[in-house]
């Protein structure tokens, strides 16, 4: 059973406190100590307000109308969440302070701490360690803080917030505070609001995980936007992701760094492609993140999965009155994987009675008529959703939503479209004033000036939609899986140990001189493979240390012979335990699986094809492990080459299914030994023509 990494009850004084302290408090409410205080007043928050501030209490009984503390011990009433707005060098003893009181949570504004290096990490390490051995969860230091919006606590000092807030739909957490506040903004742009707003400042407890969990948990929440600078903690972000995936929470993610930070490690191919970013992009795919690559897009996708339901399907119809935009829709559409289905020939023939050189394909472009005719879009859109079939709909209206001539006629039609088709993700497209496109979304609608980033959430949307419908599993490891070896171990050692975890490996056998070696080929069968088999040697054909192709004894007895002699030359020191004999397997598509031991992650698995593809193009995919045999075929769906895998100029399609089940079955093992395993590579992974299944030739493993 999986640990259990996150407590949600424990963040409930955090974000859903019934009274808040402020320790630092301002009588300026101007001031980062006065804002908490000014804005849960002006805002309304219905719990317990208690500022806390020697000096004020010291000089009058009031700050800033409110019974002021010197001590936040001296509170009679419980307390649930304490800001913590002091100066660093008296942070330590006011958590100390709340920890005395019993509060739930602290947000700590103060800064100074593991962001400024020197005795910064060791100082935010031990209040971390007191806040848990006291039972407080601790929010920052260097935090911006959090806004319930439901409950209007306000426990942030961004200027932001003065500014009148509502509830929505979104929920947001952010590792930059500052990210945080100008998302409102962003938000309030887009006619949009929060559930929540968490930012997690340096996480010395409460980490993006956390906060992730808890949206996908709240049922005020239904979509989650994550901006994120780095994880510390993978197994914990997976388990938030599950959640969200369990509770069919969108999340949409920026996730900076785009470079590889990871030093790849000389002998496999994974290590070196196994990059920071590289491997956090695998983990959203796997768990069915959208990652947004600019703040416009992150906010787009975020409020159109906000206003809209998912798709049916991903059968998409588009509607324009210019066949340029409509084009440009198509283009986009079909380009992000949406079925630009065509319409039925008599819908068709009805669409030309009205426009006789109308589009009527997909797009159907109503043309210029529409000026002349102001029915005739409407009357368009009325046919094609009646009886496209269409999971989604695009109409490009140009600026039909802000002339005064037109706005209220779309609108009706639009309300009248809804209503019969309650479950179609509808979107506009064009100029609109912004009474209309509130009308528009107040209906579930999407109302865009760009088309194209209408199809683009369109698109993201029918993601969202089929992640959710899919049933994924995540499979159980093997509670007696074992303890790999002590020591390093060389190739045939390798082959073995994975042959006997279930991993399909070629028959190398170990021979330690030219007489065994003709007796084992003579066994296996000619033609055969002769390599030389050594801890202190990984690169053999470099050295002469490979003979391929040997057809009789004589050949194996001389080719062991040659290739023992050119190894003492090469590498006079190395460990030579002898040479390995196996068959030689022609035919199928050269691939490369490999695992890497991800230091936020844990173990990863690799998949790309063999030769160019990776040591050119760097065409290969990741996935956590472990994985079921569903995942490992979308896994393999991924790579630029997969057309490859399905047979090209006559090649006959390869075993893609036994190389799916050798990709579950390696995430398994690797899941299972993760403690011990640096990194693996079976390369070449050898996949036959369909049917005929697929094998490892060779298996480099480097233990930690």
């Amino acid at each position: 059973m999986t640990e259990n990494l996150i407590d949600l009850d424990s963040l409930r004084p955090l974000f859903q406190p019934r009274s808040v302290a402020i320790l630092g408090a301002s009588t300026d409410p101007l001031k980062i100590g006065g804002r908490p205080v000014a804005e849960l007043l002006a805002k309304g928050y219905a719990g317990d307000i208690y500022p806390v501030n020697p000096k004020a209490a010291a000089e009058a009984e009031t700050l800033q109308g409110l019974t002021v503390y010197a001590n936040v011990r001296d509170i009679p009433g419980k307390v649930d969440l304490a800001i913590c707005a002091v100066p660093g060098a008296l942070a330590p003893q006011a958590l100390d302070d709340c920890i005395e009181k019993g509060v739930g949570g602290v947000i700590m504004f103060t800064s100074g701490f593991a962001e400024i290096g020197g005795d910064g990490p060791a100082q935010q390490a031990a209040m971390a360690e007191r806040a848990k051995q006291g039972g407080v969860r601790l929010m920052g230091p260097n935090c911006m803080g959090i806004v319930n919006f439901r409950t209007n606590a306000i426990a942030t000092f961004h200027p932001v917030f003065a500014n009148p807030i509502h509830p929505g739909p979104i929920g947001l957490v952010s590792q930059s505070g500052a990210f945080g506040g100008l998302s409102y903004t962003l938000a309030m742009e887009r006619r949009q609001s929060f559930s929540y707003m968490l930012t997690t400042g340096n996480e010395a407890d409460v980490d993006v995980a956390d906060c992730l969990a808890f949206l996908a948990d709240d049922p005020d929440t239904k979509v989650i936007l994550l901006y994120m600078e780095g994880c510390r903690d993978g197994p914990k972000l997976i388990q938030a992701l599950e959640l969200a995936r369990a509770n069919r929470k969108p999340v949409v993610a920026i996730k900076l760094g785009r470079t590889s930070a990871g030093a790849a490690a000389a002998a496999s191919h994974t290590a070196a492609l196994a990059g920071e970013d590289a491997v956090i992009d695998a983990i959203f795919r796997q768990y069915g993140v959208y990652r947004a690559h600019s703040i416009e897009e992150f906010f787009s996708i975020g409020c159109a999965v906000a206003v809209s339901p998912l798709p049916k399907n991903d059968r998409i119809g588009m509607l324009t009155v210019s066949g340029g935009v409509g084009v440009l829709m198509a283009d986009d559409a079909e380009g992000r994987g949406l079925d630009v289905a065509t319409l039925p020939q008599g819908t068709q023939d009805k669409i030309r009675e009205m426009v006789p050189f109308a589009g009527t394909n997909n797009p159907i472009d109503a043309t210029g008529q529409v000026i002349n005719d102001k029915t005739l879009l409407t009357r368009i859109l009325a046919l094609v959703l009646a009886e496209g079939d269409y999971g989604s709909f695009v109409c490009f209206q140009g600026s039909g939503g802000r002339n005064p001539e037109s706005r209220d006629r779309l609108q009706q039609a639009w309300t009248e479209q809804r209503r019969a088709h309650p479950d179609t993700v509808f979107a506009a497209a064009g100029f609109s004033s912004d009474e209309f496109a509130s009308a528009m979304e107040a209906m579930g609608i999407m109302d865009f000036e760009e088309p194209t980033h209408a199809t683009r959430a369109i698109a993201a949307l029918s993601r969202f939609g089929a992640y959710f419908a899919e049933a994924r599993q995540t499979p159980t490891v093997a509670a007696t899986a074992g303890d790999l070896p002590a020591g390093k171990l060389h190739e045939v050692a390798v082959l073995d140990l994975l042959r006997d975890a279930g991993l399909p490996m070629v028959d190398a056998r170990l021979c330690t001189d030219g007489d065994g070696a003709a007796v084992t080929a003579g066994e296996i069968g000619y033609p055969v493979v002769l390599k030389i088999v050594s801890t202190d040697i990984l690169h053999k054909t470099e050295i002469g240390g490979v003979a391929l192709n040997l057809a009789d004894e004589a050949a194996v007895r001389a080719a062991f012979a040659d290739v023992t002699a050119r190894a003492a030359v090469a590498v006079p020191d190395a460990n030579i335990a002898g040479c390995l004999v196996a068959p030689m397997v022609g035919g199928g598509v050269e691939a490369i699986l490999g695992v890497q031991n991800d230091p936020v992650f844990g173990p990863v698995v690799m998949f790309g094809l063999g030769g160019i593809f990776v040591e050119v193009l760097e065409d290969v995919t990741f996935r956590a492990a472990p994985f079921d045999v569903d995942e490992a075929h979308r896994m393999i769906r991924e790579i630029k080459s997969y057309k490859i895998l399905q047979g090209v100029r006559g090649q006959p399609a390869a075993d893609v299914a036994a190389l799916a089940q050798a990709l579950s079955d390696l995430s398994l093992f690797a899941a299972a030994h993760g403690d011990r395993i640096a990194s693996l590579d079976l390369n070449p992974f050898l996949v036959l023509p369909e049917g005929q299944g697929a094998l490892a030739l060779d298996a480099v493993l480097e233990l930690r």
